[in-house]
């Protein structure tokens, strides 16, 4: 028995590491599921339990508080700097003691940081770092992870540094059944850790990302490459990027590489961690009362701040949907003194109790308004936030429809701004230099109400809107009129159909050929394609039913040629190949290049995909290239593009 139990364990073990480290599974759940309910059983039957047993991994009895455990060596935390100005310091201090240094750039995982501790290859417990010296001992929490080896081939004393994180799909997925829905992945993660009750810690499912080795009683690691492959070496689950970099350029290239790369991993990252990789160095260089001297956080704009909701406005869009936005306590976030944060609708400021003088925890991202995650906490003053029974804009009474609110008013000032905006902004009709500031002008001055009315504009009137003279007034006209001939799918977005945005566009233009088409299409049609849903299927077929829009479509038409569609060629150079464009090219725009490709045959790709067949490779390509040398995708420089054309 005490045999079929080593191989039960060293089997589990092993198809755990494939699943839960290298994230390529042997075998499919179903077999791991027999050989450890076969394991469970023994184990009942006989009382044999090793120390390495996956049957250990399981959430125990909660317990009453966390005990202090001191570290064998001290974990420091980094020091940190936000510019390339302070980053350049930090190498001009590594230089004076390493006149020509090396550096590794890694992920800064934003989670909790952990501390697990082996003798003789087995696990012996798990610390959190609390203040460095000592930390609260959560091997119950840990045991119940299973990204971590509970067994190592290294033999002496060994101490190992990582962090604790839960992947935003992961959290997502948890939240949808959550009763009380987690803020974020950095605090869900040390939510889940320093909870009590290990069952609560597997509930749900943090894993350990490591990173570094904090002390080893024999033998050393003379860099921090080393330090990265003897974790992998040791079963330890490590993130798949290192750069090495040998000049500050490199080091500056493999941060902004991080940068982009980041909004698109399933982990919480705010930034790079640069490290000297020559290890023997480091004591030279020596620490601070808090950081290594040897090592820098650069940290990237934040991203998230709490702040208090001072009072709540509603706004009004092109559909007549009122939009919560709420003004804010001035805060400081990625740089930029926010004052203004949004949420979606009335059912979101219930589901995330928001409420009017209470602490709210606000994210920007990708640099547009700020949103609302949630309460922080409520005060004294603390007042629900009302819901409107009368359009803030023009009176009318508003209509609930599940979640939001409506104005029914298609003349309400608001939605015919944002209409006309729509209508001519640049992916509809790209009328250039027309602003939302214009269109209110032209409401207000000239009782411009439909973009319809744009087309019959004469010099005089826009003349005699303020701040328009004859050049700026010239060029508006002149914009107008360049925008009568347009592609039927840049029509079909610039009627603001809810629900319809480009991709859908470009399949309606496509699917039907022509404006008379598509305003007799069916429901059943609709949804065929692809990019179209049930709901906006609908939404298409009941627009070209109302009577405002067919008159506004037919005065429209007076005005506007749509381009007949050209269907794609089935033949031609790249006939069959899915093609993305990356980096500069010195001989043509990006919209003429990929002009040629349609015209011959090939379809562009935005970006690469297990469907790309081709890539054609400019100046300063940059991850997309990476990604398709990784995939073994065909890649073309300019030249070479030129010579396909010519042939």
């Amino acid at each position: 028995m005490k045999d079929r139990v080593r191989e039960l364990i060293d089997t589990l073990n092993k198809w755990a590491y494939e699943y839960y480290v290298l994230d390529n599974p042997s075998v499919p759940d179903r077999e791991y599921d027999r050989l450890y309910d076969e394991l469970r059983e023994i184990e009942e039957s006989t009382g044999i339990r090793e120390f390495d047993s996956p049957t250990r991994r399981v959430g125990g009895e909660p317990i009453k508080g966390f005990e202090k455990h001191a570290h064998v060596h001290r974990l420091y935390s980094l020091d940190k700097s936000v510019t390339y100005d302070m980053l350049n310091a930090f190498f001009t201090r590594i230089k004076k003691v390493v006149p020509e240094p090396e550096f590794t750039v890694e992920y800064k995982f934003d989670g909790l940081t952990m501390c697990l501790t082996y003798n003789e290859g087995k696990f012996v417990r798990a610390t959190t770092r609390g203040n460095g010296v000592e930390g609260e001992d959560v091997t119950a929490q840990c045991l119940t992870i299973k990204s971590f080896p509970l067994a190592i081939k290294y033999k002496g004393l060994l101490e190992v540094q990582g962090e604790a994180v839960i992947r935003l799909s992961v959290l997502k997925n948890y939240n949808k059944t959550a009763k009380e829905p987690l803020k974020n992945a950095r605090n869900a993660a040390a939510g889940a850790i320093r909870n009590l009750d290990p069952a609560q810690t597997a509930e749900r499912k943090p894993e350990i990302l490591f990173y570094n080795v904090n002390y080893m009683s024999e033998g050393e690691l003379a860099t921090q490459a080393e330090h990265f492959e003897f974790l992998k070496d040791n079963g330890f689950k490590v993130y798949p990027f290192l750069r090495i970099c040998k000049t500050e350029e490199e080091v500056f290239s493999a941060i902004e590489e991080i940068e982009v790369e980041r909004k698109k991993i399933d982990v919480l990252t705010d930034g790079a961690v640069i490290k000297l990789n020559d290890c023997t160095h480091r004591e030279d260089i020596g620490y601070t009362d808090k950081f290594p001297r040897f090592a820098m956080a650069f940290k990237f704009e934040a991203e998230e701040a709490e702040t208090v909701v001072k009072a709540v406005r509603w706004q009004v869009g092109r559909t007549g949907k009122l939009t919560p936005l709420a003004e804010v306590e001035p805060v400081d976030l990625g740089g930029v003194t926010v004052r203004k944060a949004t949420l979606n609708n009335l059912g979101d400021i219930a589901r995330k109790d928001v409420r009017i003088n209470s602490r709210v925890l606000i994210r920007r991202s990708n640099e547009v308004i700020p949103e609302i995650l949630g309460c922080v906490e409520h005060t004294g003053e603390s007042v629900e936030v009302k819901k409107p029974e009368i359009c803030p804009f023009c009176s009318s009474a508003v209509v609930e429809i599940g979640a939001n609110l409506f104005c029914p008013n298609r003349n309400c000032a608001p939605r015919v701004v944002a209409t006309l905006a729509h209508f001519a902004s640049k992916g509809a009709m790209d009328i250039e230099g027309f602003s939302e500031a214009t269109a209110q002008l032209l409401l207000d001055k000239l009782g411009v109400d439909k973009p319809s009315r744009l087309y019959t504009l004469t010099a005089e009137e826009v003349g005699s809107l303020e701040g328009f003279k004859q050049k700026k007034t010239e060029n508006l006209l002149k914009a107008i009129e360049g925008s009568k001939t347009i592609p039927l799918d840049r029509f079909i977005f610039a009627l603001g159909i809810d629900g319809v945005g480009k991709v859908a566009s470009k399949a309606l233009a496509n699917a039907f050929e022509s404006m008379e088409n598509l305003r007799g299409a069916t429901v059943e049609q609709l949804v065929e394609l692809d990019d179209v849903g049930e709901i906006t299927a609908q939404a298409i077929v009941g627009w070209f039913a109302d009577e405002e829009n067919k008159n506004e479509l037919e005065e429209l038409k007076k005005h506007i040629t749509c381009e007949q569609v050209k269907k794609r060629v089935a033949s031609g150079i790249f006939a069959g190949e899915s093609v993305v464009l990356t980096g500069t090219l010195q001989g043509f725009k990006r919209s003429q290049a990929q002009k040629i490709i349609e015209d011959n045959g090939g379809e562009c790709q935005s970006s690469v995909t297990a469907k790309t067949t081709l890539v054609i490779a400019g100046e300063a390509a940059g991850s997309k290239l990476d990604k398709a040398k990784k995939l073994g995708i065909k890649i073309i420089d300019e030249a070479q593009f030129i010579e396909m054309i010519k042939g």
